[in-house]
């Protein structure tokens, strides 16, 4: 149950949410000097970061140059340094691979797709390489011979997201930072429009500063609390597939606007992902797997008789408008961290810099202002 909670306990931050974003936060606070707990419900890292493909592929998922574009791509830009500073403080490599994405068009809208990206991006003055049929399979022989064209994208890498969890806890326990597992938020606590901490399972919190960084699960913290911003949170299940390769199978992240796989460096191929909206079931479904084997073989059919060694799912949160919500809220000391739908790991970064940058400098950069909590209503007082 990790850090032992004490009656009334007092703490400048408290951090509700142990994935990938609530960790990278507590450990920006804490490079900062803050004295700060992160309580998790579950174990840390155990939902959608734990599910995740690792893809940081901002320039490979966007239709155009927008503010979500913006944020992703100078998340995307800071992991090389904290791949460096998290080996450097904790010995665990995250296996940042840095050999770009290949982007594949295998139909006829596909390449009409592929032209329209390269255009606006090249325009825009992004690294992006337009391949034939046979560049692209000179790069990767694994991908099908009906691929008709393909966009090269050497700045979208890719991380593997466990171990960049157990870097992110480790480092979060070097720094001192309270972390206290198995411990549900049951209400908080909210006077004259200030937080001033949490009611949990385990005891009673005191904070001047708290940030929301749970998930899918962050909506049910504004059910029947009074003043809080009505923002809902929901869950999308994603399944994946893990299959067992060589190792150097493929050097690239192979992706499709149907599916992508993503090599490990030990031989796994990890395949994905569905999008279904199911509440907040976890379940593995014949037709998940059968939908994520039709993308992949589509990409790659000679993958039909490598053997899969693991399935899963985890819960993406997606807010209403489909951004994060980011940032200081109407309430005096609370912050949201949530909502990042499909790139938690990717924007996990930013969000620690930004977030640490509000609570501790109550600087709110102009990157946030798009992803405020303020765009959604406050839930009326009763």
């Amino acid at each position: 149950m990790g850090e032992l909670l004490q009656a009334n306990t007092s703490l400048d931050v408290i951090i509700v949410g142990g994935g990938v974003i609530g960790l990278t936060i507590a450990r920006a606070l804490a490079l900062r000097g803050v004295d700060v707990m992160l309580v998790e419900r579950g174990e840390l890292g155990a939902e959608a970061s734990y599910a995740a493909g690792g893809i940081l592929g901002p320039q490979a998922e966007a239709d155009a140059a927008d503010e979500f574009f913006a944020l992703a791509c100078q998340s995307r830009d800071l992991y090389p340094s904290l791949a460096k500073n998290l080996l450097d403080e904790t010995g665990i490599d995250v296996e940042l691979e840095t050999s770009g994405t290949l982007y594949l068009a295998l139909t006829e809208e596909d390449e009409s797709a592929v032209a329209r990206r390269y255009e606006w991006q090249t325009s825009a003055g992004f690294h992006v390489d337009r391949l034939n049929r046979q560049e692209a399979q000179r790069l990767e022989p694994l991908i099908t011979d009906n691929v008709r064209a393909a966009l090269l994208f050497p700045d979208d890498v890719q991380v593997d997201n466990r171990q960049l969890l157990r870097a992110l806890v480790a480092a979060n326990q070097k720094l001192g930072v309270r972390l206290a597992t198995s411990t549900q938020v049951e209400s908080i606590k909210v006077v004259q429009d200030r937080v001033t901490g949490l009611v949990t399972s385990r005891g009673v919190l005191s904070c001047s500063r708290l940030v929301l960084a749970a998930g899918a699960w962050t909506s049910s913290f504004s059910n029947g609390q009074n003043s809080l911003p009505d923002i809902k949170i929901e869950p999308v299940r994603g399944q994946m597939i893990c299959m067992q390769t060589n190792p150097g199978a493929t050097q690239h992240i192979l992706y499709s606007p149907r599916g992508y796989i993503v090599p490990r460096r030990d031989g796994r191929l990890i395949a994905g992902s569905t999008t279904e909206d199911v509440g907040f079931s976890k379940q593995i479904t014949a037709s998940g797997i059968g939908e994520i084997l039709n993308h992949t073989l589509e990409i790659a059919p000679g993958l039909s008789k490598v053997s899969i060694s693991d399935t899963w799912a985890g819960l993406r949160p997606r807010s209403e408008d489909n951004l994060p919500v980011l940032g200081p809220c109407e309430i005096e000391g609370l912050f949201y961290a949530t909502g990042h739908y499909r790139n938690g790991i990717l924007l996990a970064p930013i969000t620690g810099q930004l977030l640490a940058e509000a609570i501790v400098d109550n600087t709110v950069s102009p990157l946030l202002s798009r992803f405020s909590p303020r765009r959604f209503a406050l839930v009326a007082a009763t």
